[in-house]
Parts: C-alpha cells; structure tokens; sequence
C-alpha cells in the first residue's frame, strides 16, 4: 500500500531524493540507445514524422533518437553524457520545463508523473509546450494498492488508479489514443529485496551490477510492445504505456 499521505515527502524532499538517486545511479552507468528498448518499434515512425520532439527527464534510457530531440532532465551526470553524444539537452523539471510554448508535435514523459507532488503542474507544462493536435507519450505505475518498498526507494510519489488516468488527461486536453502494457521491474519479491538492500547499503557496487549485468540482461529479455486501442484492461498491469493526442486546451 501507498505511505500514509501525513508521511508523504514534500515537493522539495522528493526533488531532493531523486537527484540525488538518479545521479548516484546515472554516474556509474552508460547511455543506451533508444534503437535497444522494446518501445522503439512504437515510436520509430512517430519520430521520423514528427521532427520538433522533447523527451522529459530520460536519464541515460533516453526513448527517442537522440538527433533532432530536446532533453530536459534534473541529473548532471545524464546531461554531460547526452551531451557527450551530440544531444541537445537542459537542466530542469516536468513542472516547469524551461521550453517555448506550444513547440514540439512530439513529448514523451515516460517514468516521471509518478515522482512529483504535483502531476496537475506537470501535465499543465506537458500541455503548454504541446502543440495543437500534437501526440504524448507516458508511462504510469498502476493501482495504489500494489506500492512496495521498491517504489519509495526509487522516488515514487504515487501509483494510479487506471479509471482516474482518462479524466486527468482529458482535464489537461489530452485524449487516450493507443496503450501498450509496459515496465521492466521485476515481480519477483526476493529479486526487488536484493535490488533495495543493495542500493541502500552498497550503492556504488549496485550500480555496477545494474549497468553492466542486469540492464544487459533486462534489455534482452524485453517483451514485444503491442498497441491496443484506448486504455484497454488493466487487470494485473504494474506499468501502462499510453499514446495520447492534444485535443483541446
């Protein structure tokens, strides 16, 4: 179950605890090319017809092709490596991204709306910087009622409801298009226990062990994303994967 909401982190605390998470982790680790991931085959063809793309906090698993796409994440260590590959990337956060209005056809916010306070900021910025008619892709861990140890150490603030998903979006202009059932965490309860005992006490070798075995490992066990219409059936889903198109504001 979630953390009672009275020992909920502030939106400062939360920051705090995902930079410094995400550095820690990004330090030690290298970029992976979006062409790896198992959400390439989905949006290749969206990127290619879609040049004025942004892609929100990647870390060092960016999901859209590094030439043409605007990065925006909090960690140093993910900027100075996108940067060392060629990309165009700034430092700053989903609810306040440091973009034009209205500039892009193509955002991808992909493991991010459940790490800060105040999702209704970010997809406010999400929509802001959205250009009429243009698509989203987002990512979301699902049903509050499946929280464990693992979501807190990795800086989640919340897990949703899969019937609230479609009125928030739809609050901010967006309207569900296509869901994939999507998310490489482990359900193996002993394999999460590990992974949390060693990034609490031994981080640096945990680190290690991410980038160079398990990443590479994880990689090749991908499942293949399909597409289905809308947000389909959610039963047993951990994560979601959703195309949705910019409507109205």
């Amino acid at each position: 179950m979630p953390r009672p909401a009275q020992t909920r982190p502030t939106q400062a605390q939360l920051q705090q605890v995902n930079a410094g998470f995400y550095d820690m982790l990004w330090s030690g680790s290298r970029l992976t090319d979006p062409c790896r991931f198992n959400t390439w085959p989905l949006v290749r063809e969206l990127s290619l017809a879609l040049p004025r793309r942004l892609e929100v906090a990647p870390g060092l698993r960016p999901r859209l092709p590094l030439d043409g796409t605007v990065f925006v994440d909090l960690s140093h260590s993910a900027l100075a490596r996108l940067h060392a590959r060629g990309a165009r990337a700034a430092r700053g956060v989903i609810s306040a991204l440091p973009c034009a209005d209205a500039g892009f056809d193509l955002v991808c916010a992909l493991d991010i709306l459940e790490h800060v306070v105040d999702d209704d900021q970010a997809l406010r910025e999400l929509a802001r910087v959205s250009a009429p008619g243009a698509w989203m892709l987002l990512s979301l861990p699902l049903h509050p009622a499946a929280w464990t140890d693992f979501d807190e150490l990795v800086g989640h603030y919340r897990r949703y409801e899969p019937e609230d998903i479609a009125r928030r979006l739809a609050t901010h202009g967006w309207r569900i298009e296509r869901s994939a059932i999507y998310g490489m965490q482990s359900s193996s309860p002993r394999l999460l226990g590990l992974a949390q005992h060693y990034l609490t006490r031994q981080p640096e070798r945990a680190t290690w062990w991410y980038d160079r075995v398990f990443m590479p490992l994880g990689l090749r066990l991908q499942r293949t994303l399909h597409w289905r219409p809308g947000l389909g059936t959610t039963q047993g889903v951990d994560e979601v994967l959703l195309l949705c198109r910019r409507v109205s504001d």
